[in-house]
């Protein structure tokens, strides 16, 4: 059992370290918290996806009344779930001025506490305590959220940087129109060539050399791999694993069919399409990429097709002809869109159309994704856009960019093709 003054320590010792060496992290997009703190708030997402960063702005607003810990921390070697009512009697000695009052408590890779639910629940509905936890593991997502806590959490996916965060995190204001159409546009442009190849994780982002950013993504994926998958779910072919990511993160943004995989590395080294499959959702599980369905009236003619597979970030894919910029894009495209929180399908009837998304008013929006838009490909783009708008009874279209950027109206539907990186800055999208 851990003794009060060792708990002391660490809550000071957190508590000084966040005052006086975090600077002003960057303004999330897209958080709403719960109105009525009744909620334990979640955090989930992919290791060094910022999550800790944001308990640190949240310790920073409200630094007088909370507590933070990272269980990941070795002094706290053991810590039990007894140990929680220890530690908030710790807190409140050393701030007797807040016993009665609501206070915070930021609980950083909580998923290191077995049944760590059970407090988070009472502090919440009993004690006036606004619990944040974050967890980096998939035992943090909703689906693996235990019985105590469902109906009674708050989830919120953490993803690495959006372009915008980027260029808040180096200190590039993004509002105003200059940052689209003045002198600094060439600037912006540069940053975002750089976020298309290197992804937004944090570390990644503020790396100095081309060097130590893929030293940094190596680390990553070890990480991600051993520490989230190997260990979590006790693998032991490590040679499909391998040909799996492998796979993966290099047909990012495209159609990907398990059994033409299994065709192709059955005759390589043992294994069972079961074992295929299986390891195939760990991937989904622990947020290393996504999928997105064809779109179909039944639930049963969507997954008979195909998905199209999207990593969680640009920096882990694995590219190998100069043609990925589009898929580059694309993947950038996906994710923009997950943040927005909007459901995603793609649309094939001879012709493709990379996106239909289920926007917040229920309406569906046709989109292309296209790196460069010519007069060679313009047909075609356009082609495949508005037979998606026709499918779904929309109107209008938005062709995503690299650069150019035109309207135009043709068989009774508006199309709007637009930068991407303009997109993403535009407040009304």
């Amino acid at each position: 059992m851990l003794s009060k003054d060792v708990l002391k320590e660490i809550i000071l010792a957190n508590e000084d370290f966040i005052v006086k060496q975090v600077k002003n992290p960057v303004k999330r997009e897209g958080l709403h918290f719960p109105a009525s703190l009744k909620k334990v708030v979640v955090l989930y997402g992919v290791r060094r996806s910022g999550k800790t960063f944001i308990l640190f702005d949240i310790f920073k607003r409200h630094k007088e009344r909370s507590l933070y810990i990272d269980f990941e921390d070795e002094r706290l070697s053991g810590f039990q779930v007894k140990d929680f009512e220890r530690l908030k009697e710790a807190f409140l000695e050393l701030k007797p001025h807040l016993i009665s009052r609501e206070i915070y408590f930021l609980f950083d890779e909580v998923q290191n506490v077995d049944g760590w639910e059970k407090f988070c629940r009472r502090a919440v509905e009993r004690e006036n305590i606004a619990v944040f936890v974050s967890g980096s593991s998939s035992k943090m997502m909703p689906f693996e959220i235990h019985t105590e806590l469902r109906g009674r959490s708050w989830s919120i996916e953490i993803l690495p940087f959006s372009f915008k965060e980027c260029l808040l995190a180096i200190h590039i204001e993004t509002e105003g129109e200059d940052i689209i159409y003045g002198v600094k546009k060439p600037l912006i442009k540069k940053h975002f060539n750089d976020y298309m190849i290197w992804g937004g994780f944090p570390e990644v982002l503020l790396a100095k050399s081309e060097i130590e950013k893929r030293k940094i993504l190596k680390e990553y994926i070890i990480a991600m791999f051993f520490r989230d998958m190997v260990e979590r779910y006790n693998i032991t072919n490590i040679q499909l694993l391998d040909a799996l990511t492998d796979k993966l993160f290099s047909s990012f943004s495209t159609k990907l069919s398990l059994t033409a995989c299994y065709k192709q590395y059955r005759d390589k080294f043992p294994f069972s399409k079961d074992l295929l499959f299986k390891y195939y959702r760990y991937f989904s599980d622990c947020m290393l990429i996504f999928e997105v369905r064809k779109f179909a009236e039944s639930t049963y003619k969507r997954m008979r097709n195909p998905a199209k597979v999207y990593l969680i970030d640009n920096g882990l894919g694995r590219r190998v002809t100069s043609a990925d910029a589009g898929r580059l894009l694309e993947n950038l495209v996906f994710l923009e869109l997950r943040r927005k929180e909007y459901e995603m399908f793609y649309f094939e009837e001879k012709i493709e159309c990379d996106f239909i998304a289920k926007i917040s008013d229920g309406d569906l929006l046709p989109i292309q994704v296209c790196f460069e838009l010519n007069e060679e490909n313009i047909s075609r783009e356009t082609e495949g856009l508005i037979k998606a708008c026709r499918a779904v009874d929309a109107t209008k279209g938005l062709i995503l960019t690299n650069d150019d950027e035109k309207e135009l109206s043709k068989d009774g539907i508006n199309i709007k093709a637009v930068p991407f990186w303009k997109w993403c800055l535009l407040r009304d999208g």
